[in-house]
């Protein structure tokens, strides 16, 4: 299977420049994978550069998991992070995916400041 990088990510999601959006499509047309990093720097791409609010960068992740040509890597991770940032969107999606990593590896407390 193929795999996708966050450029490809932030295409598919945001549709901001149409020739790359269809390459993108294209692309991920047959299935792709998508690393928990490549998901990670596009909800900070999203968020830094793009503008968008919690709500929408997890509008935007959903999407994302549901996407019928489109594999994340343990989605159920994926998942339970998101529904993390939901609950609390100030911690970002890339801190709620990282909790939710080191809790499925059995790695508690997680370190922060």
């Amino acid at each position: 299977m193929r795999a996708i990088d966050t450029n490809v990510l932030v295409r598919l999601i945001t549709r901001d420049d149409a020739k790359q959006a269809a390459a993108a499509d294209a692309f991920v047309g047959g299935g792709a994978w998508v690393s928990q990093l490549a998901l990670a720097e596009a909800t900070w791409v999203l968020s830094a550069v793009y503008d968008l609010a919690p709500r929408e960068i997890a509008t935007a992740v959903e999407m994302l998991l549901h996407h019928k040509d489109l594999t994340l890597q343990e989605g159920e991770v994926v998942s339970s992070a998101l529904g993390q940032f939901r609950k609390r969107p100030a911690l970002g999606f890339s801190d709620c995916l990282m909790l939710e990593i080191a809790r499925r590896a059995g790695h508690l407390p997680l370190g922060t400041f």
